[in-house]
């Protein structure tokens, strides 16, 4: 009985020894791709409680992104650095925000974002990795990479309303030449 117990015992720890050295390897892997991506261009789907957008986006590497909804608002997002704003075309209207705030500054700074891969609990599922930062409250972030070629696959956010916002996206191309003037606010 006490040999039974100490294979059990050898085994368990080797098992866990083995699943940590795979957690960590996946997460190297995630970060040595991150590192060599400056840019992302794709399509999304945003779902917020149970409300379903689409798009495209761009993404610069370090705090700009901006989205083009396909909606009868004609709205775009635009961040650049510290500011976000939500323009809808259709009523000739631009809504201004801080980011310093949102968890999405978390997603477009890659110092920010290499450190929740680091720091976050992590879950395999359906050729998903689901890294998933907890801070305490309601307002937890799950970023999402493919399993195999670790790129971004979007990310799961609650924000300071509440809504669960899933954003999931699908990359047209990586590390395309991206001018700045993308990202300039309207006036």
């Amino acid at each position: 009985m006490i040999l039974l117990k100490d294979k059990l015992i050898h085994f368990s720890l080797f098992f866990f020894l083995v699943f940590s050295n795979l957690i960590a390897e996946e997460k190297a892997n995630i970060i040595k791709n991150l590192e060599k991506t400056n840019s992302i261009i794709f399509d999304f789907v945003q779902i917020t409680n149970e409300l379903e957008e689409i798009g495209e986006c761009t993404i610069l590497f370090p705090g700009k992104m901006k989205c083009f909804y396909k909606n009868k608002k004609q709205k775009e997002l635009i961040i650049n650095d510290k500011k976000l704003a939500i323009i809808q075309k259709r009523y000739n209207k631009i809504y201004f925000y801080p980011i310093a705030k949102s968890l999405l500054s978390n997603i477009l700074e890659k110092e920010k974002l290499i450190e929740i891969i680091k720091t976050s609990e992590i879950k395999i599922e359906n050729e998903k990795i689901y890294l998933t930062k907890k801070n305490g409250t309601d307002r937890n972030l799950t970023v999402l990479f493919n399993q195999y070629n670790y790129n971004l696959n979007g990310w799961i956010i609650n924000d300071s309303y509440n809504n669960k916002i899933i954003f999931l996206i699908k990359i047209k191309s990586i590390n395309e030449i991206i001018k700045d003037s993308l990202f300039k606010f309207p006036n």
